[in-house]
């Protein structure tokens, strides 16, 4: 668990809770860590280039307003088409948005065919649609026909990851070529090469400067082709989009070819984010759940009560739990020895718990966990409850699927 959480935070966020109207699982936000990641974020942000927040990782209007506020962004990295859809009545003419994976032709044109009339948002001019192949392109540029609009496009490339994109120089130069034919229907936005693989690859294989280094180097070839031998695409404004939450602080001097960073799950930081690039980061985020039921030692289907042998050798089957609900990707965290029980399993109706009995956890009391990811578990929860000093202190709302 983070460092700078203690048994006394657990303890008023406990009571907070049991001061709301309503007991339900929640998703919880403190304020005050995500403020300390964002300071964090601007003093490692490569100078001179552009925070771009993911969306899929802060995936609440609120949460964005509240992060772009505080960091001057006006540039989203979305996911997901119904995201993007909701996220236009939300953001006015000045923000820029990326496509983080390339869509299908029909959901691109399920998008336009869809897009709210009374929007500020001008979703030919605002958003950077995401080509990993010259079929792609080909299709969108048979798409732009069909609207009588000209589509921004941001060429996905492979810098080592090896999930797809422009792979070589042969493959950069088949889909620039299309773009300087098509350019009555497609516009080259930009490049984007995402790089997780420098801080995950192991060791013995590559060392993260070395990984870096070869991505940066692909990178900036790629970059000079566009620029030398495809004159009439070039402008100083492209996107070069990369990086991440685990990569963004490794992109700090020249060497980085990039002048867009995209950054989500460091401002929350759950727990698969517990790496080196991200030390100083605090966990922001927590998953709480109300007790049920509580019992006195340890019932089993077909087996009863455990004999009390088994509870002195192992304490923490103590007390059972049944909690509202269960099964998420989250780590339990308060109380510190409260754990799944192995042989009831989990539930995502009422998953039962075993605890030593140290903590003085009683019924309408909460569990605390601590997500694994934000994206996807976030959206489980319907809303979002922000904490400041340890308080809760407001609601914000979640996308829409």
């Amino acid at each position: 668990m983070d460092n700078t959480i203690s048994f006394t935070y657990f303890t008023k966020l406990n009571q907070g809770l049991r001061a709301q109207e309503r007991a339900i699982p929640s998703l919880l936000i403190d304020l005050d860590k995500l403020d300390h990641n964002i300071a964090l974020v601007q003093q490692q942000l490569k100078t001179g280039a552009d925070l771009r927040l993911v969306v899929k990782s802060l995936p609440s209007p609120d949460l964005l307003h509240y992060v772009m506020e505080r960091t001057g962004s006006r540039k989203l990295m979305v996911f997901h088409e119904p995201f993007l859809s909701d996220l236009v009545q939300y953001f006015d003419e000045s923000v820029d948005v990326l496509l983080g994976k390339p869509m299908p032709q029909r959901t691109v044109r399920y998008f336009y065919q869809h897009f709210p009339t009374n929007a500020q948002f001008d979703p030919y001019q605002q958003i950077q649609w995401l080509a990993d192949t010259p079929k792609r392109l080909q299709e969108y540029a048979l798409l732009s026909a069909e609207l009588g609009q000209k589509l921004r496009i941001n060429l996905e490339i492979d810098v080592g990851l090896h999930r797809g994109g422009l792979a070589t120089p042969v493959d950069l130069r088949a889909a620039l070529q299309i773009l300087v034919q098509q350019q009555s229907s497609l516009v080259l936005s930009g490049l984007m090469g995402y790089d997780p693989q420098v801080v995950k690859l192991p060791r013995w294989l590559s060392s993260p400067a070395k990984a870096l280094a070869k991505a940066n180097q692909i990178y900036r070839a790629f970059i000079r082709i566009i620029k030398e031998e495809f004159p009439a695409l070039w402008r100083d404004d492209l996107t070069f989009n990369g990086a991440g939450s685990p990569t963004f602080g490794l992109h700090q001097n020249d060497d980085s070819p990039l002048n867009d960073l995209a950054i989500g799950s460091a401002f929350v930081k759950p727990t698969t984010f517990d790496i080196p690039t991200l030390a100083d980061f605090q966990a922001a985020c927590w998953i709480a759940t109300p007790v049920l039921k509580k019992m006195q030692g340890t019932k089993l289907p077909g087996i009863g009560q455990l004999p009390h042998w088994l509870k002195v050798v192992f304490p923490v089957l103590g007390e059972s739990y049944f909690i509202y609900g269960g099964y998420w990707k989250a780590d339990y965290c308060y109380p510190p020895d409260i754990r799944i029980n192995p042989l009831f399993g989990a539930s995502t109706n009422q998953s039962m718990l075993n605890a030593s009995g140290r903590y003085l956890l009683e019924v309408d009391d909460f569990v605390f966990l601590r997500p694994w990811q934000s994206e996807f578990v976030f959206l489980q929860f319907g809303r979002i409850l922000t904490v400041r000093d340890g308080e809760v202190c407001g609601e914000w709302g979640l996308l829409r699927q």
